[in-house]
């Protein structure tokens, strides 16, 4: 494990692995270095790049100075990019595909970036973010009800019922909970792309290093509208449909889209 500190002063943990070109994976919603999906992917993509996951600022074994606000998390892409040689290629999952794309657009030293769904409403074909999302989720974690805020946003992605209601009962709840504080973190990543607005024109006209735009070919209609919409937005991006795929897509599917993109 490394450490490497934001311009904030936070530590942020991270783990290295592979070799060749570095690449930095950013973590969606609730996930972590030993909690998601980043583990599996960076043992996939080892043979052809350096892959660094790490822990997002409240999470894992990584700080959490307050007050949170977007910006604290671009610096801690940053600093990783530093840790990697000043230069790398990133790709975000959900969520943290929202934060990689508004990391190029603010600047970072990216080569080559990826996004998987990054969660945008831009059409009428599911309803927007309710206003006051983030406040109630922010408030049951401060009222100490953290599995209430981890439940409220489960069902607002599309998270069926009955699973909800059984998630208490299953070894994955106490590390949701645990990191339940940090859901107002990713509200503020994505809210304004929820609330059903299209965004403007040059909303990611600083982001112009090669773009590469991931969609399930089962997720949801608006979802893949939206990575649609993103990647037309891009001043270089292009869009990649993975058949069969889902929002919780198969390392070993994504993998060498990755490698085919980020190696040309």
């Amino acid at each position: 494990m490394g450490q490497v500190t934001s311009a904030d002063g936070t530590t942020i943990a991270y783990t290295r692995t592979g070799a060749g070109p570095a690449l930095i994976i950013v973590d969606g919603a609730m996930c972590y270095r030993r909690f998601g999906p980043a583990a599996r992917l960076a043992r996939e993509l080892a043979p052809d790049f350096t892959v660094y996951t790490y822990d997002r600022r409240g999470r894992g074994e990584s700080g959490d100075t307050g007050p949170y606000d977007v910006a604290r998390e671009v610096e801690d892409i940053a600093a990783l990019i530093g840790a990697a040689g000043g230069r790398a290629h990133l790709f975000g999952m959900s969520s943290g595909g929202a934060l990689v794309a508004e990391a190029v657009h603010r600047g970072v030293a990216a080569d080559r970036f990826a996004v998987y769904e990054s969660p945008m409403i831009v059409d009428g074909t599911r309803d927007p973010l309710p206003a006051d999302f983030r406040q109630r989720t922010s408030r049951a974690v401060a009222d100490g009800r953290p599995g209430d805020a981890v439940k409220m946003f489960m069902k607002f992605v599309g998270t069926p019922g009955l699973f909800v209601a059984l998630m208490p009962v299953l070894p994955m709840w106490k590390k949701l909970k645990g990191v339940a504080h940090t859901l107002s973190h990713d509200l503020a990543v994505v809210g304004e792309l929820q609330r059903g607005v299209v965004p403007a024109a040059d909303r990611w006209a600083g982001a112009t290093a090669p773009g590469l735009v991931i969609a399930g070919g089962k997720s949801p209609e608006w979802l893949r509208n939206s990575q649609a919409f993103l990647a037309s937005a891009l001043p270089d991006g292009e869009l990649k449909v993975l058949d069969g795929q889902t929002h919780m897509v198969k390392a070993d599917v994504t993998a060498p889209v990755l490698v085919d993109f980020l190696t040309r």
